[in-house]
């Protein structure tokens, strides 16, 4: 049964693939040089359209508009993953590097922001007291936009690449704060009587009967975190620059490079993808089934 919707499911996608890929075609192709006929562009419209990313030599395969055709992505696609680590100034590197800088940064920042909120949702989760403390500082700093946090950053900091880091940790810690007191406040009341029948120590107790029971609601939290921190990064550095995939896009769309800014688009979806598969398999390897 699972095998059969699988398949089916499979193909399913394959055909919408298709289905996009047809009304891209469409859209963007002339149907040939007849239809692209007109009047002779002056040398002035010649540059113009140049300068918006079209080709005004081209016919039969000429784009409609300035939105790429699908054998132009490819072109650029095969460009792309060709020297994907090339360096060649600050302006100009591969889309592997750009893409191992944001990397690394949502991995150190989301690391700092772990490694403050899984202890800290642990000791909610298991006081009242502390709850209710900390309660009012949570809702009031949670709805706040990571990217708020920039400018703030960025006068105390003064160093963007570790203001980016910081709107990384700041957009990570909530979730997973939040999903861990819920997970460990969730926990059965008799699993913890057991222990305490036993005369565990709360050490003992923490690791080996919370943490195992609240794995999967701490690693939902976790799985949340990391998506708004890839979300986050984008947009970030764009603001900051430097390095970075969202600033490569930026960097791109400057440069009037309409195929390059869908490739990257397509890029970030993919490795957003392959990250939420990541822990959505954590998830089910901690997950216990009756």
């Amino acid at each position: 049964m699972n095998r059969t919707l699988g398949f089916r499911s499979g193909l399913l996608s394959l055909v919408l693939l298709a289905l996009v890929l047809a009304v891209w075609h469409v859209a963007t192709v002339s149907p040939g040089p007849a239809a692209t006929a007109g009047p002779a562009l002056t040398p002035e419209q010649i540059e113009y359209a140049k300068l918006l990313g079209k080709d005004p030599g081209a016919s039969a395969q000429t784009a409609k508009s300035g939105f790429p055709t699908l054998a132009q992505m490819a072109a650029v696609t095969a460009k792309n993953l060709a020297a994907p680590f090339y360096d060649n100034g600050p302006n100009d590197k591969g889309i592997g590097l750009q893409l191992g800088y944001s990397l690394g940064r949502v991995a150190l920042g989301y690391l700092l922001a772990a490694v403050v909120a899984i202890p800290l949702g642990f000791v909610i989760g298991m006081s009242p007291l502390v709850y209710r403390a900390l309660d009012p500082f949570i809702q009031v700093l949670k709805p706040i936009s990571p990217l708020a946090w920039m400018p703030l950053a960025l006068y105390t900091i003064k160093d963007s690449n570790i203001s980016g880091i910081f709107v990384i940790f700041i957009c990570s810690v909530w979730p997973m704060l939040i999903n861990t007191a819920f997970g460990v406040d969730g926990v059965r009341r008799e699993w913890l009587n057991v222990a305490r029948t036993l005369e565990v120590s709360p050490l003992r107790k923490a690791f080996e009967v919370i943490l195992p029971a609240a794995a999967p609601t701490i690693l939902t939290g976790m799985r949340i975190s990391m998506s708004i921190a890839w979300l986050v990064i984008v947009a970030a550095e764009m603001l900051v620059g430097g390095t970075g995939i969202g600033y490569f896009v930026w960097n791109e769309w400057n440069n009037l490079s309409l195929p390059n800014v869908i490739f990257a688009i397509l890029v970030i979806g993919v490795v957003g993808m392959l990250l939420d598969l990541m822990f959505s398999r954590l998830q089910k390897a901690v997950t216990y089934v009756d």
